[in-house]
């Protein structure tokens, strides 16, 4: 079972809070069906490319999403996850195409240089030890091969309208994501070389009135910001959207909900010698 600790707010204090992956994995991805993310699917496959790696490591693989759009002919595809649920939805998702390991990102379960390419896909602010895992995935890396991190920067409050409604997602997002200096360092500091970055996703949207409550990244499980704070503060954070729906109607001046996210890949290489 995997289960993650989060923080909300509960009567003006912030209290500690749990959601547990395995129950929320069937549900999980309506948020691809919602946004594929296609950059982030063309990134990989292009660094891949460029590799010609064969032997292939998603950390945090989920529901094998991912493992899915990368699988092809004589690319052996190895999945990890903590969680048992998730993987029982992969293991319906990819069937033969990949190999699948319940583990933990900081302690892999696989030999020294068994890697030609390991990558992570908006997993890595939901490891124990980013640093650690960082570390673990340099010693399961080949000469030559790279790790690719690919993830959302760190948050502006401005940047997402579920900030400013729904108490602790943004204290959550601030205490969980790095910065990309503070991830050259660690990379750097684990033996990595050549570290790039770059963004290859941004979403840019807006939803007016009424409409954002068709949107799917405000379901309580469709993303970690909401599956981490607690029911109460959850449906406060819907009354209030709901409130400022009917405000605008009421006034006839229209209410926008922004969204304003960028996800970015750092690509490290591990030195050939």
């Amino acid at each position: 079972m995997s289960v993650e600790t989060g923080w909300s707010m509960n009567g003006g204090r912030m209290q500690l809070y749990r959601v547990n992956y395995d129950e929320i994995a069937a549900e999980y991805d309506r948020r691809y069906q919602a946004s594929p993310m296609k950059p982030v699917g063309s990134a990989l496959k292009t660094v891949l490319g460029g590799l010609g790696a064969a032997r292939v490591l998603e950390v945090g693989c989920g529901t094998g999403h991912w493992l899915a759009e990368l699988a092809a002919p004589r690319r052996e595809m190895f999945g990890l996850d903590a969680s048992m649920g998730m993987l029982r939805t992969a293991q319906a998702k990819v069937a033969s195409s990949a190999c699948l390991t319940h583990g933990r990102a900081e302690n892999l379960p696989f030999r020294a240089a068994s890697f030609e390419f390991v990558y992570v896909v908006n997993a890595l602010h939901h490891f124990e030890d980013r640093q650690r895992f960082i570390s673990e995935a340099r010693r399961v890396l080949t000469p030559g091969g790279a790790l690719a991190i690919i993830g959302m920067t760190p948050p502006r409050r401005e940047d997402w309208y579920v900030y400013e409604y729904f108490d602790g997602t943004y204290e959550i997002d601030t205490a969980r994501f790095a910065s990309r200096e503070t991830l050259r360092e660690w990379l750097t500091a684990a033996g990595f070389v050549r570290v790039e970055s770059r963004v290859i996703h941004e979403i840019n949207e807006e939803r007016v009135g009424r409409a954002v409550l068709d949107d799917v990244f405000i379901e309580k499980r469709s993303t970690s910001q909401l599956a981490l704070i607690s029911d109460e503060a959850y449906q406060t954070g819907i009354r209030r959207i709901r409130a400022a729906v009917a405000r605008a109607e009421a006034t006839g001046r229209p209410v926008t909900f922004r969204s304003r996210l960028q996800i970015v890949m750092l690509l490290a290489h591990v030195p050939m010698y």
